[in-house]
């Protein structure tokens, strides 16, 4: 049965341009689902976009000379460019400065004031010395002063797991530029989870099927909610819609609440661009629709405890009750908050902050999408933290990719051209024949379930064994060698050219690209995978232009099903489906990020 399923990727910050442990985590996950979702025959909608505001993008502005508009413009434009070369198939990919999306976070804001969900209090702030901002908790870094992890945030131990402030950490520095914060005291307006945290518990009971680790991390920080800090004192950022407060210049709703309630706001903005201002609802108000989040790890607590709270709050539904949204109506909580782990290099995060890093571009111009994606999809985090080798990548690339698939496809492909010029006909079936075809069409079977359970790397495992046995299956049979009994010969081809094909559809969620040129060497024409595309937008007359990625993908011909290929029809002549890589760069690395 056909459902409305909402995909969201978690937005990645434009403070600079993106890397590969970033798009394992959001990524490449979101799209595999959403890809596989859309063959299904599902309405999906994924949606996300650049977190454009904070005090990072202004330092990264002040660095380069820039103002923090101008900062947003220039690297949210790279990422969409990133995006759209890795191939991730967004509905909508847009950004955080926008009026639409003002305005969706001051009603959300608004309407939390008034059912009484956000309270005033004085806190002692974390204030750069040397610019007077405040300075976000989460770029605050110290030692977790229950369990002596270094490297604690001032919101959160990834460690232990423990809500923290930055005032509790021991040497407490800026992430931004390593100076030592100095506390304040200052007016602000928290979110009151513990107003909310019994209505919360009672929906995180009902999730039961979440990956453990998620699961048992939410469970975690609900035990000891307290009332979180919505606004700061910052000049660069969304204003505060209250009295008293809309018109200070020093005061901005703080970038965490202004970026999980993104998902609402793409969500709209996209069905303003198609023309049906209500489109949205059908993934946000309505009980039987779906939706999962995609993120790594540092921000499980976002979606799995904050971003539902503000859900409940702005629906009335938390302890103090209240009025849902006129505008909004009652939302829809998450149906499932999809959270990976680090991808390490060396044992560390690949994280900018601590000078671990390859960056998507990089590795896009150099080795192509489909190469990335499948190394994140059969030996990403999924399950718990990975080291990133160039020595794995590498032997994944030539063994898996190169000499399993495109050796499949290549000499399945080359020998029916070279003997018929298309597919041949299929004759008389032996039980080896017919063996490879059912184990084919059950993995359909097999791997969506594992996909419909977000289980990636088990998925893509199934998919390649179908490949492998394909092989096998050549090896046996030695189509090579049967010059002199052409209808064996032709059988053989036939079957063989009928798994690549059930094996390109199992792949085409993990391999769009290269799934586009396999069914055109079979002979397919238009568009199989759909790509995304990048399209300039404005907000009305007068107002700047900023890149969005979105797609047509309701016309793409990948359907979730093994679809008899034709006899007859003309193949192309292959060329090699993925370029093997020198053995050395396993030892050495590429120029750009050479192994230390």
């Amino acid at each position: 049965m056909c459902a409305h399923i909402l995909a969201t990727a978690a937005w990645p910050y434009a403070n600079g341009p993106r890397h590969i442990g970033h798009v394992s985590g959001f990524g490449v996950p979101s799209d595999v689902f959403a890809r596989y979702m859309r063959m299904s025959g599902h309405e999906v909608l994924l949606v996300s976009g650049s977190d454009e505001h904070g005090t990072a993008i202004q330092v990264k502005a002040e660095s380069e000379g820039l103002t923090p508009q101008e900062a947003a413009d220039k690297y949210h434009r790279v990422i969409v460019q990133d995006l759209q070369g890795l191939g991730l198939s967004y509905d909508l990919y847009t950004r955080t400065t926008t009026d639409n999306h003002a305005k969706v976070v001051q009603e959300m804001f608004r309407v939390l004031y008034d059912n009484g969900y956000i309270v005033q209090k004085t806190l002692m702030g974390a204030i750069s010395p040397s610019t007077g901002r405040t300075l976000p908790d989460r770029y605050i870094e110290g030692t977790c002063p229950i369990c002596k992890f270094e490297f604690a945030r001032g919101d959160q131990c990834d460690n232990c797991g423990n809500q923290l402030d930055p005032i509790d950490l021991i040497n407490p520095h800026s992430r931004i530029n390593g100076e030592t914060p100095e506390f304040r005291e200052t007016e602000h307006f928290f979110l009151d989870l513990p107003a909310l945290a019994d209505q919360l518990k009672e929906w995180l009971d009902t999730r039961q099927d979440w990956r453990p680790n998620v699961l048992n991390f939410s469970y975690n920080y609900v035990k000891e909610l307290k009332p979180r800090a919505i606004t700061r004192d910052l000049d660069w950022g969304i204003k505060i819609p209250i009295d008293g407060w809309r018109d200070d210049d020093m005061k901005r709703i703080y970038v965490w609440f202004d970026a999980v309630t993104g998902y609402l706001s793409a969500s709209i903005e996209w069905a303003k661009r198609t023309g049906n201002p209500d489109a949205w609802r059908d993934w946000w108000n309505d009980p039987s629709a779906r939706c999962y989040m995609f993120m790594g790890k540092d921000n499980i607590v976002f979606h799995s405890v904050i971003w539902p709270s503000m859900l409940l709050g702005v629906n009335g539904q938390g302890s103090r009750g209240g009025n849902p949204s006129q505008w909004f109506g009652i939302l829809d909580l998450p149906t499932e908050v999809v959270s990976s782990e680090f991808l390490t290099m060396k044992g560390s995060k690949v994280d900018t902050s601590h000078g671990h890093v390859i960056y998507v571009g990089d590795f896009l111009r150099e080795f192509g999408p489909d190469s990335l994606r499948y190394y994140i999809a059969v030996a990403g985090p999924e399950a718990r933290d990975t080291d990133f080798t160039w020595d794995e990548f590498v032997r994944r690339n030539n063994t898996e990719l190169a000499n399993e698939w495109g050796n499949l496809v290549n000499r399945s492909v080359s020998m029916a051209h070279k003997n018929n010029g298309a597919i041949p006909p299929a004759h008389e079936l032996l039980p080896v024949d017919v063996e490879l075809l059912e184990h084919s069409k059950a993995a359909f079977d097999t791997v969506g379930t594992l996909l419909e359970q977000r289980k990636f790397k088990q998925a893509i495992t199934e998919a390649m064994r179908v490949v492998s046995s394909a092989n096998q299956y050549l090896s046996q049979t030695e189509p090579w060698k049967l010059k002199d009994d052409t209808d064996r010969r032709d059988t053989v081809l036939h079957v063989a050219l009928q798994i690549v094909s059930d094996a390109n559809t199992l792949l085409t969620p993990f391999l769009p690209h290269s799934a586009q040129r396999v069914f055109e060497l079979l002979g397919g024409e238009g568009v199989w995978a759909a790509q995304p595309e990048i399209h300039e937008v404005d907000e009305g007359p007068g107002t700047a232009t900023y890149p969005v990625l979105t797609g047509d993908y309701a016309h793409e011909q990948a359907v979730w099903q093994s679809r008899p290929i034709v006899a007859g029809t003309p193949l192309v002549k292959p060329t090699p489906l993925f370029r093997k890589l020198d053995d050395s760069l396993g030892e050495t690395g590429p120029e750009w990020a050479p192994i230390a």
